[in-house]
């Protein structure tokens, strides 16, 4: 039965832009603060990797969210903010995987928003509404 507003075009559009636009402040964040990619590099490092790999940040929050936004191979553009996340979460913030905050939310919610989104985007594609749609 199809309800009035229904629109799984609309629903995969909304998802795009909230996911999109919402990392994207973070990627825009780093572009005029270079030096925050310092301590992702002290991160890499501290688990053995190159510390050249921080530069990925760049895709992961600036290059995959305008992907997902347009609808530009937005299930790759979703791939890579759910693997930009799961480093995120291995470097900065395992030590608060199992940590509530003081009003009783959980500490990462964010990231796992970030890292769920993306694996969603990842999945249902870009819809209809997009540059490119898949």
């Amino acid at each position: 039965m199809s309800l009035p507003f229904q629109s799984d075009a609309l629903g995969k559009l909304t998802l795009r832009l909230t996911v999109g636009i919402l990392m994207l402040f973070h990627g825009v964040h780093k572009i005029f603060n270079p030096s925050s990619l310092d301590f992702i590099s002290k991160q890499l490092a501290n688990v053995d990797l190159p510390q050249g790999l921080a530069y990925g940040v760049y895709l992961g929050e600036v290059i995959a969210p305008l992907m997902i936004i347009l609808g530009v191979f937005a299930r790759f553009g979703g791939l890579l903010v759910f693997s930009n996340m799961i480093f995120a979460i291995v470097l900065a913030h395992r030590s608060q995987l199992l940590t509530l905050t003081d009003t009783g939310g959980y500490t990462l919610e964010l990231q796992i928003f970030f890292l769920l989104t993306g694996l969603a985007v990842f999945f249902l594609g870009s819809g209809r509404i997009a540059v490119k749609p898949d």
